[in-house]
Protein backbone atom coordinates (compact mmCIF):
# COMPACT_ATOMS: atom_id res chain seq x y z
CA UNK A 1 0.00 0.00 0.00
CA UNK A 2 1.16 3.51 -0.95
CA UNK A 3 3.23 5.56 -3.12
CA UNK A 4 5.87 4.89 -4.79
CA UNK A 5 9.05 6.63 -4.19
CA UNK A 6 9.77 9.51 -5.81
CA UNK A 7 12.79 10.72 -7.56
CA UNK A 8 14.90 12.95 -5.89
CA UNK A 9 14.96 16.08 -8.08
CA UNK A 10 10.90 15.67 -7.67
CA UNK A 11 12.00 15.66 -3.99
CA UNK A 12 13.43 18.97 -4.20
CA UNK A 13 10.25 20.62 -5.82
CA UNK A 14 8.11 19.09 -3.14
CA UNK A 15 8.26 22.12 -1.47
CA UNK A 16 6.95 24.66 -4.28
CA UNK A 17 4.22 22.10 -5.32
CA UNK A 18 3.22 22.00 -1.90
CA UNK A 19 2.89 25.71 -1.81
CA UNK A 20 1.28 26.30 -4.95
CA UNK A 21 -1.16 23.27 -3.83
CA UNK A 22 -2.44 25.07 -0.76
CA UNK A 23 -2.66 28.82 -1.95
CA UNK A 24 -5.93 30.29 -0.17
CA UNK A 25 -8.68 30.61 -1.88
CA UNK A 26 -9.79 34.13 -3.53
CA UNK A 27 -10.26 36.66 -1.15
CA UNK A 28 -8.80 34.56 1.46
CA UNK A 29 -5.59 35.40 3.25
CA UNK A 30 -1.96 33.65 4.37
CA UNK A 31 -0.99 34.79 7.73
CA UNK A 32 2.25 34.07 9.25
CA UNK A 33 3.50 32.74 12.99
CA UNK A 34 6.98 31.75 14.72
CA UNK A 35 6.50 29.23 17.73
CA UNK A 36 9.30 29.09 19.84
CA UNK A 37 9.22 26.37 22.31
CA UNK A 38 11.03 27.42 25.19
CA UNK A 39 11.38 25.95 29.25
CA UNK A 40 9.61 28.92 31.27
CA UNK A 41 9.53 29.29 35.01
CA UNK A 42 5.71 29.73 36.12
CA UNK A 43 4.40 29.87 39.79
CA UNK A 44 1.19 27.98 40.73
CA UNK A 45 -0.31 26.80 43.93
CA UNK A 46 2.56 28.41 46.10
CA UNK A 47 5.11 25.98 43.93
CA UNK A 48 7.38 27.45 41.05
CA UNK A 49 8.38 24.97 38.47
CA UNK A 50 10.09 25.05 34.31
CA UNK A 51 7.83 24.12 31.77
CA UNK A 52 7.31 24.01 28.28
CA UNK A 53 5.69 26.90 26.83
CA UNK A 54 5.16 28.79 23.40
CA UNK A 55 6.68 31.96 23.37
CA UNK A 56 7.14 31.70 27.11
CA UNK A 57 3.24 32.14 27.47
CA UNK A 58 0.21 30.18 29.51
CA UNK A 59 -1.77 29.57 27.38
CA UNK A 60 0.33 30.15 24.31
CA UNK A 61 -0.25 32.29 21.28
CA UNK A 62 -4.16 32.70 19.42
CA UNK A 63 -4.24 32.31 16.30
CA UNK A 64 -6.40 34.38 14.57
CA UNK A 65 -7.66 33.83 11.03
CA UNK A 66 -10.65 33.68 8.14
CA UNK A 67 -12.30 30.84 7.12
CA UNK A 68 -10.18 29.53 4.10
CA UNK A 69 -7.16 31.80 4.91
CA UNK A 70 -3.88 29.43 4.91
CA UNK A 71 -1.85 29.62 7.90
CA UNK A 72 1.59 29.03 8.00
CA UNK A 73 3.83 28.33 11.54
CA UNK A 74 7.08 28.30 11.92
CA UNK A 75 8.14 25.75 14.95
CA UNK A 76 11.40 26.20 16.92
CA UNK A 77 12.40 24.14 19.31
CA UNK A 78 14.03 25.77 21.91
CA UNK A 79 13.14 23.37 24.58
CA UNK A 80 14.98 20.70 25.68
CA UNK A 81 13.23 17.54 24.51
CA UNK A 82 11.21 16.50 21.01
CA UNK A 83 8.09 18.01 20.63
CA UNK A 84 5.70 18.13 17.87
CA UNK A 85 2.06 20.01 17.36
CA UNK A 86 -1.42 19.36 16.32
CA UNK A 87 -3.99 21.48 15.10
CA UNK A 88 -6.77 20.46 16.53
CA UNK A 89 -10.11 20.20 14.41
CA UNK A 90 -8.29 21.45 10.88
CA UNK A 91 -9.11 18.99 8.41
CA UNK A 92 -6.07 19.80 6.37
CA UNK A 93 -7.33 19.14 3.55
CA UNK A 94 -4.39 16.50 1.57
CA UNK A 95 -2.61 17.66 3.99
CA UNK A 96 -1.42 15.10 6.41
CA UNK A 97 2.20 15.77 6.56
CA UNK A 98 1.04 19.55 8.68
CA UNK A 99 -1.34 17.38 10.96
CA UNK A 100 1.45 16.77 13.49
CA UNK A 101 1.20 13.27 16.07
CA UNK A 102 4.08 12.18 16.61
CA UNK A 103 5.19 9.09 15.31
CA UNK A 104 1.68 9.05 12.93
CA UNK A 105 2.08 11.67 10.06
CA UNK A 106 5.56 13.36 11.43
CA UNK A 107 9.06 12.35 13.41
CA UNK A 108 8.96 14.67 16.50
CA UNK A 109 10.75 18.07 16.14
CA UNK A 110 14.49 17.64 17.80
CA UNK A 111 15.81 20.38 20.49
CA UNK A 112 17.48 23.11 18.09
CA UNK A 113 15.23 22.02 15.01
CA UNK A 114 12.08 23.63 13.31
CA UNK A 115 9.29 22.82 11.25
CA UNK A 116 7.33 24.94 9.16
CA UNK A 117 3.51 23.91 9.12
CA UNK A 118 1.01 24.70 6.56
CA UNK A 119 -2.49 24.67 8.28
CA UNK A 120 -5.21 25.10 5.72
CA UNK A 121 -8.84 26.10 7.00
CA UNK A 122 -11.26 25.42 4.47
CA UNK A 123 -14.43 24.31 6.49
CA UNK A 124 -13.88 25.14 9.97
CA UNK A 125 -15.45 28.67 11.06
CA UNK A 126 -15.58 29.06 14.62
CA UNK A 127 -12.87 27.91 17.61
CA UNK A 128 -10.65 25.21 17.31
CA UNK A 129 -7.21 25.10 19.23
CA UNK A 130 -3.51 23.84 18.39
CA UNK A 131 -1.53 21.64 21.25
CA UNK A 132 1.25 19.55 21.75
CA UNK A 133 1.12 16.13 20.15
CA UNK A 134 4.16 14.33 22.05
CA UNK A 135 4.02 12.35 25.45
CA UNK A 136 1.83 14.97 27.96
CA UNK A 137 3.45 18.07 26.79
CA UNK A 138 -0.30 19.93 25.90
CA UNK A 139 -0.30 20.40 29.04
CA UNK A 140 1.44 23.24 28.88
CA UNK A 141 1.84 24.15 25.15
CA UNK A 142 -1.37 24.93 23.48
CA UNK A 143 -3.26 27.70 22.42
CA UNK A 144 -6.96 28.95 20.96
CA UNK A 145 -7.32 28.87 16.88
CA UNK A 146 -9.75 31.96 16.33
CA UNK A 147 -11.37 31.26 12.59
CA UNK A 148 -13.76 34.52 11.61
CA UNK A 149 -16.60 33.97 8.63
CA UNK A 150 -15.34 34.96 5.28
CA UNK A 151 -14.55 38.54 4.54
CA UNK A 152 -18.36 39.70 3.31
CA UNK A 153 -20.11 37.57 5.19
CA UNK A 154 -21.29 37.43 9.31
CA UNK A 155 -22.12 35.00 12.30
CA UNK A 156 -25.49 33.69 11.89
CA UNK A 157 -26.69 35.52 15.18
CA UNK A 158 -26.19 39.08 16.32
CA UNK A 159 -22.33 40.05 16.53
CA UNK A 160 -20.84 39.91 19.89
CA UNK A 161 -19.66 43.16 21.05
CA UNK A 162 -16.40 41.55 22.57
CA UNK A 163 -15.11 37.94 21.97
CA UNK A 164 -12.94 36.16 24.89
CA UNK A 165 -10.86 33.06 24.54
CA UNK A 166 -11.41 30.52 27.66
CA UNK A 167 -9.51 27.69 27.94
CA UNK A 168 -9.94 25.21 30.97
CA UNK A 169 -6.75 23.13 31.50
CA UNK A 170 -5.06 21.66 34.74
CA UNK A 171 -1.93 22.38 36.59
CA UNK A 172 0.38 19.53 38.53
CA UNK A 173 2.59 20.72 40.78
CA UNK A 174 5.32 17.88 39.53
CA UNK A 175 6.76 17.87 36.25
CA UNK A 176 4.01 16.09 33.99
CA UNK A 177 6.90 14.98 32.07
CA UNK A 178 8.44 13.02 35.60
CA UNK A 179 4.13 12.24 36.09
CA UNK A 180 4.41 10.33 32.67
CA UNK A 181 7.95 8.27 33.17
CA UNK A 182 6.44 7.36 37.07
CA UNK A 183 3.19 6.46 35.31
CA UNK A 184 5.33 3.94 32.61
CA UNK A 185 7.73 2.87 35.43
CA UNK A 186 5.12 1.39 37.52
CA UNK A 187 2.52 0.66 35.24
CA UNK A 188 0.15 1.73 36.92
CA UNK A 189 -2.32 5.11 36.88
CA UNK A 190 -1.47 8.93 36.21
CA UNK A 191 -1.15 10.53 39.50
CA UNK A 192 -4.01 13.32 39.24
CA UNK A 193 -3.72 17.28 38.73
CA UNK A 194 -3.69 19.28 41.51
CA UNK A 195 -6.20 22.21 40.21
CA UNK A 196 -8.27 22.56 37.35
CA UNK A 197 -7.15 26.01 35.57
CA UNK A 198 -8.99 29.01 33.21
CA UNK A 199 -6.86 30.67 31.12
CA UNK A 200 -3.94 29.57 33.18
CA UNK A 201 -5.14 30.55 36.59
CA UNK A 202 -6.60 28.31 39.28
CA UNK A 203 -8.91 30.79 40.96
CA UNK A 204 -8.64 32.66 44.56
CA UNK A 205 -10.46 29.25 46.19
CA UNK A 206 -6.53 27.76 45.78
CA UNK A 207 -3.68 28.67 48.05
CA UNK A 208 -1.47 31.96 46.06
CA UNK A 209 -3.98 32.69 43.87
CA UNK A 210 -6.41 35.21 44.56
CA UNK A 211 -4.04 38.19 43.45
CA UNK A 212 -3.66 36.06 39.57
CA UNK A 213 -7.54 35.04 39.64
CA UNK A 214 -8.61 35.71 36.13
CA UNK A 215 -10.89 38.82 35.97
CA UNK A 216 -13.19 39.56 32.88
CA UNK A 217 -14.82 43.50 33.28
CA UNK A 218 -17.89 43.61 31.27
CA UNK A 219 -20.52 45.93 30.70
CA UNK A 220 -24.15 46.25 30.93
CA UNK A 221 -26.33 45.42 28.13
CA UNK A 222 -22.88 43.85 25.62
CA UNK A 223 -23.17 40.39 24.54
CA UNK A 224 -19.86 38.15 24.87
CA UNK A 225 -18.69 35.65 22.71
CA UNK A 226 -16.54 32.96 24.93
CA UNK A 227 -14.60 31.03 23.00
CA UNK A 228 -14.52 28.00 25.35
CA UNK A 229 -11.87 24.92 25.07
CA UNK A 230 -11.09 22.19 27.13
CA UNK A 231 -7.52 21.38 26.66
CA UNK A 232 -7.47 19.66 29.78
CA UNK A 233 -5.54 15.67 29.64
CA UNK A 234 -7.62 14.13 32.24
CA UNK A 235 -11.07 15.89 33.19
CA UNK A 236 -13.89 16.33 31.75
CA UNK A 237 -15.41 19.87 32.67
CA UNK A 238 -19.05 21.61 34.09
CA UNK A 239 -19.04 25.16 33.15
CA UNK A 240 -21.40 28.00 34.40
CA UNK A 241 -21.16 31.58 35.09
CA UNK A 242 -23.62 32.98 38.11
CA UNK A 243 -26.98 34.63 37.60
CA UNK A 244 -26.34 34.12 34.21
CA UNK A 245 -27.47 31.58 30.86
CA UNK A 246 -25.28 30.80 28.39
CA UNK A 247 -26.55 30.81 24.68
CA UNK A 248 -24.24 27.97 22.47
CA UNK A 249 -23.89 28.83 19.07
CA UNK A 250 -21.67 26.36 17.98
CA UNK A 251 -19.13 23.39 18.77
CA UNK A 252 -16.03 21.91 17.36
CA UNK A 253 -16.07 25.02 14.99
CA UNK A 254 -19.41 24.23 13.31
CA UNK A 255 -22.66 26.20 14.15
CA UNK A 256 -25.10 24.77 16.05
CA UNK A 257 -28.77 25.95 16.70
CA UNK A 258 -29.06 28.52 19.32
CA UNK A 259 -29.32 26.31 22.69
CA UNK A 260 -29.73 28.21 26.05
CA UNK A 261 -28.67 26.63 29.22
CA UNK A 262 -27.67 26.96 32.72
CA UNK A 263 -24.65 25.09 32.76
CA UNK A 264 -22.33 23.50 29.74
CA UNK A 265 -20.48 19.51 29.95
CA UNK A 266 -17.02 20.19 27.68
CA UNK A 267 -14.57 17.27 27.02
CA UNK A 268 -10.69 17.22 26.31
CA UNK A 269 -10.21 18.55 23.08
CA UNK A 270 -13.88 19.71 22.72
CA UNK A 271 -14.53 23.65 21.60
CA UNK A 272 -17.77 25.66 22.12
CA UNK A 273 -18.78 28.81 21.18
CA UNK A 274 -21.00 30.44 24.00
CA UNK A 275 -22.50 33.99 23.99
CA UNK A 276 -23.31 35.32 27.50
CA UNK A 277 -25.28 38.57 28.19
CA UNK A 278 -24.26 40.48 30.58
CA UNK A 279 -28.02 41.68 31.40
CA UNK A 280 -28.29 41.54 35.14
CA UNK A 281 -30.15 44.52 37.03
CA UNK A 282 -27.66 44.75 39.71
CA UNK A 283 -27.97 45.15 43.22
CA UNK A 284 -25.24 45.14 45.70
CA UNK A 285 -23.14 42.91 44.11
CA UNK A 286 -21.23 43.32 40.90
CA UNK A 287 -19.14 39.90 40.54
CA UNK A 288 -20.15 36.69 39.49
CA UNK A 289 -17.94 33.76 39.49
CA UNK A 290 -17.32 32.01 36.04
CA UNK A 291 -16.50 28.27 37.44
CA UNK A 292 -15.19 25.21 36.38
CA UNK A 293 -15.72 21.96 38.13
CA UNK A 294 -14.16 18.20 37.15
CA UNK A 295 -17.09 15.94 35.69
CA UNK A 296 -15.53 12.29 36.23
CA UNK A 297 -17.12 8.87 35.92
CA UNK A 298 -14.54 5.96 37.13
CA UNK A 299 -15.59 2.85 37.40
CA UNK A 300 -14.69 2.11 40.93
CA UNK A 301 -14.31 5.26 44.20
CA UNK A 302 -11.33 3.89 44.71
CA UNK A 303 -9.56 5.80 42.08
CA UNK A 304 -7.87 9.31 43.10
CA UNK A 305 -9.24 12.27 40.34
CA UNK A 306 -9.11 16.35 40.98
CA UNK A 307 -11.71 17.16 42.22
CA UNK A 308 -11.35 20.62 42.52
CA UNK A 309 -13.03 24.02 41.47
CA UNK A 310 -11.48 26.45 39.13
CA UNK A 311 -13.16 30.12 38.93
CA UNK A 312 -12.68 33.34 36.99
CA UNK A 313 -14.64 36.55 38.15
CA UNK A 314 -17.30 38.18 35.84
CA UNK A 315 -17.55 41.99 36.61
CA UNK A 316 -19.50 44.58 35.55
CA UNK A 317 -17.41 47.95 34.96
CA UNK A 318 -19.46 50.28 33.77
CA UNK A 319 -20.36 53.52 35.85
CA UNK A 320 -23.94 52.82 36.15
CA UNK A 321 -23.54 49.22 37.40
CA UNK A 322 -20.37 49.10 39.36
CA UNK A 323 -20.62 48.86 43.09
CA UNK A 324 -17.76 48.73 45.87
CA UNK A 325 -16.85 45.49 46.53
CA UNK A 326 -18.50 43.80 49.19
CA UNK A 327 -18.33 40.35 49.85
CA UNK A 328 -16.90 37.50 47.70
CA UNK A 329 -18.60 36.87 43.91
CA UNK A 330 -21.88 35.03 43.39
CA UNK A 331 -21.22 31.84 43.15
CA UNK A 332 -22.77 29.29 40.40
CA UNK A 333 -25.49 27.49 42.27
CA UNK A 334 -26.54 25.52 38.84
CA UNK A 335 -23.30 24.07 38.26
CA UNK A 336 -23.42 20.29 38.55
CA UNK A 337 -22.14 17.94 40.88
CA UNK A 338 -18.42 16.20 39.91
CA UNK A 339 -20.53 12.39 39.21
CA UNK A 340 -23.60 14.23 37.39
CA UNK A 341 -23.99 11.93 34.60
CA UNK A 342 -27.79 12.84 34.35
CA UNK A 343 -26.48 16.01 33.92
CA UNK A 344 -24.18 15.71 31.26
CA UNK A 345 -26.48 13.95 29.08
CA UNK A 346 -29.01 15.84 29.66
CA UNK A 347 -26.57 18.76 28.35
CA UNK A 348 -25.40 16.61 25.27
CA UNK A 349 -28.78 15.54 23.55
CA UNK A 350 -29.67 18.99 23.01
CA UNK A 351 -27.22 19.61 20.71
CA UNK A 352 -28.22 20.42 16.93
CA UNK A 353 -26.54 21.64 14.02
CA UNK A 354 -27.40 24.87 12.55
CA UNK A 355 -28.26 23.79 9.21
CA UNK A 356 -29.59 26.87 7.39
CA UNK A 357 -28.66 27.58 3.63
CA UNK A 358 -25.39 29.07 4.29
CA UNK A 359 -24.47 26.40 6.71
CA UNK A 360 -26.18 23.15 5.04
CA UNK A 361 -26.27 19.67 6.53
CA UNK A 362 -25.24 16.50 4.78
CA UNK A 363 -25.53 13.44 6.86
CA UNK A 364 -24.65 10.20 4.91
CA UNK A 365 -27.34 8.44 4.48
CA UNK A 366 -26.11 5.21 2.86
CA UNK A 367 -23.05 3.32 4.65
CA UNK A 368 -20.68 1.41 3.21
CA UNK A 369 -18.39 0.29 6.36
CA UNK A 370 -20.14 -0.53 9.63
CA UNK A 371 -17.55 -0.73 12.12
CA UNK A 372 -18.32 -1.39 15.89
CA UNK A 373 -15.71 -0.54 18.05
CA UNK A 374 -15.17 -2.05 21.88
CA UNK A 375 -13.28 0.80 24.29
CA UNK A 376 -11.50 -1.15 27.32
CA UNK A 377 -9.17 -0.69 30.16
CA UNK A 378 -7.14 -3.76 29.90
CA UNK A 379 -3.97 -5.00 31.21
CA UNK A 380 -0.35 -6.12 30.02
CA UNK A 381 2.17 -8.15 31.37
CA UNK A 382 4.19 -5.76 34.31
CA UNK A 383 7.47 -7.36 32.16
CA UNK A 384 7.57 -9.08 28.78
CA UNK A 385 10.72 -10.33 29.41
CA UNK A 386 9.54 -11.98 32.84
CA UNK A 387 6.29 -13.58 33.19
CA UNK A 388 7.06 -14.20 36.85
CA UNK A 389 7.55 -10.38 37.54
CA UNK A 390 4.00 -8.86 39.13
CA UNK A 391 5.43 -5.79 40.61
CA UNK A 392 3.54 -3.18 38.65
CA UNK A 393 0.79 -1.24 40.03
CA UNK A 394 -1.97 -1.85 38.02
CA UNK A 395 -4.34 -5.12 38.18
CA UNK A 396 -2.90 -7.84 39.94
CA UNK A 397 0.56 -6.63 39.79
CA UNK A 398 0.18 -6.06 36.00
CA UNK A 399 0.60 -2.88 33.76
CA UNK A 400 -2.13 -1.06 32.86
CA UNK A 401 -3.12 -0.50 29.30
CA UNK A 402 -5.98 0.86 27.15
CA UNK A 403 -7.06 -1.15 23.88
CA UNK A 404 -9.76 -0.53 20.67
CA UNK A 405 -10.98 -4.25 20.05
CA UNK A 406 -8.56 -5.60 22.16
CA UNK A 407 -5.91 -3.80 20.22
CA UNK A 408 -3.06 -1.63 22.28
CA UNK A 409 -1.67 1.29 19.65
CA UNK A 410 1.87 0.64 19.33
CA UNK A 411 3.57 3.55 17.74
CA UNK A 412 6.15 2.83 16.02
CA UNK A 413 9.73 3.84 15.60
CA UNK A 414 9.12 5.71 11.85
CA UNK A 415 5.87 7.59 10.79
CA UNK A 416 2.68 5.34 9.65
CA UNK A 417 2.45 8.25 6.99
CA UNK A 418 6.44 8.38 5.69
CA UNK A 419 6.10 4.39 5.66
CA UNK A 420 2.41 4.50 3.63
CA UNK A 421 3.78 7.17 1.28
CA UNK A 422 6.76 5.92 0.28
CA UNK A 423 5.18 1.72 -0.07
CA UNK A 424 7.02 0.53 3.02
CA UNK A 425 4.50 -0.13 5.35
CA UNK A 426 5.30 -3.82 5.93
CA UNK A 427 6.98 -3.88 9.29
CA UNK A 428 5.70 -0.64 10.18
CA UNK A 429 1.84 -1.11 10.61
CA UNK A 430 -0.49 -4.13 9.77
CA UNK A 431 -3.84 -3.06 7.66
CA UNK A 432 -5.59 -5.66 9.30
CA UNK A 433 -7.53 -3.64 12.12
CA UNK A 434 -10.67 -4.96 12.96
CA UNK A 435 -14.28 -4.07 12.37
CA UNK A 436 -15.54 -5.44 15.39
CA UNK A 437 -14.92 -7.32 18.04
CA UNK A 438 -13.11 -10.60 18.67
CA UNK A 439 -13.92 -10.98 21.73
CA UNK A 440 -17.67 -10.89 23.59
CA UNK A 441 -17.37 -9.40 26.91
CA UNK A 442 -19.67 -7.99 29.55
CA UNK A 443 -20.32 -4.05 29.86
CA UNK A 444 -17.56 -4.16 32.80
CA UNK A 445 -14.91 -5.03 30.40
CA UNK A 446 -14.39 -9.12 31.75
CA UNK A 447 -15.41 -12.37 30.60
CA UNK A 448 -16.26 -12.79 34.27
CA UNK A 449 -12.57 -12.76 36.00
CA UNK A 450 -11.41 -9.53 35.79
CA UNK A 451 -9.88 -7.13 33.39
CA UNK A 452 -9.05 -8.38 30.23
CA UNK A 453 -5.28 -8.88 29.49
CA UNK A 454 -4.57 -6.84 25.88
CA UNK A 455 -1.85 -7.09 23.40
CA UNK A 456 0.38 -4.32 21.91
CA UNK A 457 -0.22 -4.15 17.48
CA UNK A 458 0.39 -1.22 15.11
CA UNK A 459 -3.32 -1.95 13.30
CA UNK A 460 -4.49 0.74 10.96
CA UNK A 461 -7.94 0.68 9.13
CA UNK A 462 -7.37 1.29 5.08
CA UNK A 463 -10.15 2.81 3.43
CA UNK A 464 -10.96 3.36 -0.25
CA UNK A 465 -11.53 7.11 -1.12
CA UNK A 466 -14.96 8.56 -0.52
CA UNK A 467 -16.16 5.30 1.81
CA UNK A 468 -19.28 6.23 3.96
CA UNK A 469 -18.39 5.16 7.37
CA UNK A 470 -20.47 4.43 10.82
CA UNK A 471 -18.52 3.97 13.77
CA UNK A 472 -20.01 3.06 16.88
CA UNK A 473 -17.80 3.40 20.27
CA UNK A 474 -18.71 0.74 22.75
CA UNK A 475 -17.46 1.44 26.35
CA UNK A 476 -16.71 -1.45 28.34
CA UNK A 477 -14.05 0.56 30.82
CA UNK A 478 -16.94 2.03 33.23
CA UNK A 479 -15.31 5.04 32.37
CA UNK A 480 -16.72 7.66 29.81
CA UNK A 481 -14.11 8.68 26.66
CA UNK A 482 -13.92 12.00 24.68
CA UNK A 483 -13.13 10.14 20.77
CA UNK A 484 -11.06 12.43 18.46
CA UNK A 485 -10.84 11.80 14.62
CA UNK A 486 -8.02 13.79 12.93
CA UNK A 487 -8.71 14.41 9.73
CA UNK A 488 -12.74 14.89 9.24
CA UNK A 489 -15.45 16.22 11.23
CA UNK A 490 -18.25 13.70 11.94
CA UNK A 491 -21.74 13.68 12.76
CA UNK A 492 -22.99 12.31 15.95
CA UNK A 493 -26.08 10.52 14.50
CA UNK A 494 -26.89 8.20 17.88
CA UNK A 495 -26.05 8.36 21.73
CA UNK A 496 -27.29 5.92 24.19
CA UNK A 497 -26.67 3.73 27.49
CA UNK A 498 -26.10 0.12 27.39
CA UNK A 499 -24.75 -2.40 25.37
CA UNK A 500 -25.81 -1.12 21.72
CA UNK A 501 -28.15 -2.93 19.51
CA UNK A 502 -27.68 -3.08 16.20
CA UNK A 503 -31.14 -4.13 15.49
CA UNK A 504 -32.97 -1.55 17.73
CA UNK A 505 -30.61 1.54 18.14
CA UNK A 506 -30.27 2.92 14.30
CA UNK A 507 -34.14 3.56 14.39
CA UNK A 508 -33.43 6.38 17.00
CA UNK A 509 -30.76 8.42 15.21
CA UNK A 510 -30.69 11.56 14.64
CA UNK A 511 -30.45 11.74 10.63
CA UNK A 512 -31.78 15.23 9.73
CA UNK A 513 -29.78 17.55 12.05
CA UNK A 514 -27.06 16.25 14.22
CA UNK A 515 -24.07 18.23 15.43
CA UNK A 516 -21.10 17.99 13.38
CA UNK A 517 -17.90 17.56 15.90
CA UNK A 518 -14.26 16.26 15.77
CA UNK A 519 -14.71 14.92 19.25
CA UNK A 520 -17.21 12.72 20.62
CA UNK A 521 -18.25 12.01 24.16
CA UNK A 522 -18.61 8.14 24.94
CA UNK A 523 -20.95 7.80 27.80
CA UNK A 524 -19.78 5.57 30.69
CA UNK A 525 -20.89 1.64 29.92
CA UNK A 526 -23.10 3.20 26.36
CA UNK A 527 -21.92 4.12 22.87
CA UNK A 528 -22.21 6.60 20.52
CA UNK A 529 -22.28 6.57 16.78
CA UNK A 530 -20.98 8.75 14.23
CA UNK A 531 -20.97 9.04 10.57
CA UNK A 532 -18.31 10.29 8.11
CA UNK A 533 -17.09 10.27 4.53
CA UNK A 534 -13.63 9.44 3.93
CA UNK A 535 -12.88 11.89 1.41
CA UNK A 536 -9.80 13.72 2.40
CA UNK A 537 -6.65 11.36 1.60
CA UNK A 538 -4.34 10.68 3.91
CA UNK A 539 -3.24 9.19 7.11
CA UNK A 540 -5.04 10.07 10.53
CA UNK A 541 -4.93 9.13 13.56
CA UNK A 542 -7.88 8.43 15.81
CA UNK A 543 -7.56 8.65 20.01
CA UNK A 544 -8.82 9.07 23.54
CA UNK A 545 -8.46 12.84 23.89
CA UNK A 546 -7.68 11.78 27.78
CA UNK A 547 -3.98 12.09 27.64
CA UNK A 548 -2.88 8.90 30.33
CA UNK A 549 -5.36 6.67 27.44
CA UNK A 550 -3.25 7.46 24.78
CA UNK A 551 -0.12 6.38 26.01
CA UNK A 552 -2.07 3.29 27.40
CA UNK A 553 -2.71 2.39 23.34
CA UNK A 554 -6.51 3.69 22.99
CA UNK A 555 -5.83 4.72 19.34
CA UNK A 556 -5.74 3.35 15.72
CA UNK A 557 -5.46 4.96 12.68
CA UNK A 558 -7.58 5.18 9.47
CA UNK A 559 -5.34 5.35 5.77
CA UNK A 560 -7.31 6.80 3.07
CA UNK A 561 -6.37 5.69 -0.18
CA UNK A 562 -6.02 8.33 -2.84
CA UNK A 563 -9.02 8.81 -5.17
CA UNK A 564 -9.14 9.02 -8.95
CA UNK A 565 -8.68 12.93 -9.73
CA UNK A 566 -5.44 15.11 -8.52
CA UNK A 567 -8.09 16.93 -6.13
CA UNK A 568 -8.60 13.54 -4.41
CA UNK A 569 -5.06 12.49 -3.83
CA UNK A 570 -2.49 13.52 -1.11
CA UNK A 571 -0.22 16.51 -1.52
CA UNK A 572 3.30 15.95 -1.81
CA UNK A 573 5.77 15.13 0.82
CA UNK A 574 7.12 18.53 1.65
CA UNK A 575 10.98 18.20 1.68
CA UNK A 576 11.96 19.26 5.16
CA UNK A 577 9.95 17.05 6.78
CA UNK A 578 11.61 15.93 11.18
CA UNK A 579 13.67 13.10 10.56
CA UNK A 580 13.26 10.38 13.10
Amino acid sequence: MGTAKIPALLCLLAGVVLALAVNPAHGAKTRHYDFFITETNYTRLCHEKSILTVNGQLPGPTIYARKGDLVIVNVHNNGNKNITIHWHGVDQPRNPWSDGPEFITQCPIQPGGNFTYQVILFEEEGTLWWHAHSDFDRATVHGAIVIHPKRGTTFPFKKPDKEIPVILGEWWNDDVEHVLEEAKRTGGDVEPSDANTINGQPGDMFPCSRDDTLKLAVQQGNTYLLRIINAGLTNNMFFAVAGHRLTVVGIDARYTKSLTVDYIMIAPGQTMDVLLDANLTLGSNSRYYMAVRTFITLPVDTIPFNNSTATAIVEYTDSAAARPVVGPPEFPVVLPAIKDEDAAMAFLKQLRSLGNQDHPVHVPTQVDEHMLINIGINFLPCDATNATNSSCKGPQGNRLAASLNNVSFESPAIDVLDAYYYGSGRGVYEEDFPNKPAVIVNLTGDSGGGPLLTKRGTKVKVLEYGTVVEVVFQDLSGENHPMHLHGFAFYVVGRGSGKFDERRDPATYNLVDPPFQNTVYVPKSGWAAIRFRADNPGVWFMHCHFGRHVVWGMDTVFIVQDGKTPQAQMLPRPPNMPKC
